[in-house]
């Protein structure tokens, strides 16, 4: 008895090929639709007025301190 592994034949071989590189194609759509969400939460992220108001604070802030170092 031996328990080496078969080889598939071609046509099975074949289609495990295509299924994986139907499986790597779904990834990249997976891959893209998630880049432009991180996008969009960082836009928003930048845009929201909490966010506008602490970065106006910190310049004004900045400024501040750069005139009194003159």
């Amino acid at each position: 008895m031996t328990n080496q592994p078969r080889l598939p034949d071609p046509e099975m071989r074949k289609r495990h090929v295509e299924k994986l590189r139907e499986v790597c194609r779904q990834y990249d759509i997976l891959n893209l639709l998630l880049d432009e969400a991180i996008a969009q939460a960082e836009a928003d992220i930048r845009n929201s007025p909490i966010n506008v108001y602490r970065l106006g604070k910190a310049k004004r802030a900045a400024v501040e301190n750069a005139k009194k170092s003159v």
